[in-house]
């Protein structure tokens, strides 16, 4: 079975960082469309980050320049690096995963899911 497991969310101030981690299973993330996603209470799921089997990432225009999605296809581990966040960035994140998809980036369709890792930035 596809799983896809984050962690690495938290409670920080604004400013600050945070790097979430996905761990995945049941398949290997070097052969995915790779995605992550956030969705603030009340609000719906929106895409991010976005990040091709080449490694070729791509980004929602509010985060780019703070955002930063790699992988490590050793440790089958999807990663977002999270640089100068601001309260609303506030959200659950979750990661996804999809094999076939017309084309790679931040917006596309996903099929499988994480369970989410909390965002939550104080100022």
């Amino acid at each position: 079975q596809m799983q896809l497991v984050e962690s690495g969310g938290g409670s920080v101030q604004a400013g600050g960082s945070l790097r979430l981690s996905c761990v995945a299973s049941g398949f290997t993330i070097d052969d995915y469309c790779m995605g992550w996603f956030r969705q603030a209470r009340g609000k719906e799921r929106e895409g991010v980050a976005g990040i091709d089997s080449d490694g070729r990432p791509s980004y929602a225009d509010s985060v780019k320049g703070r955002f930063a999605i790699s992988k490590d296809n050793a440790k089958n581990t999807l990663y977002l690096q999270i640089n100068s966040l601001k309260p609303e960035d506030t959200a659950m994140y979750y990661c996804a995963a999809e094999y076939w998809v017309s084309a790679c980036y931040y917006g596309a369709n996903f099929g499988t899911w994480g369970q989410g890792t909390q965002v939550t930035v104080s100022s």
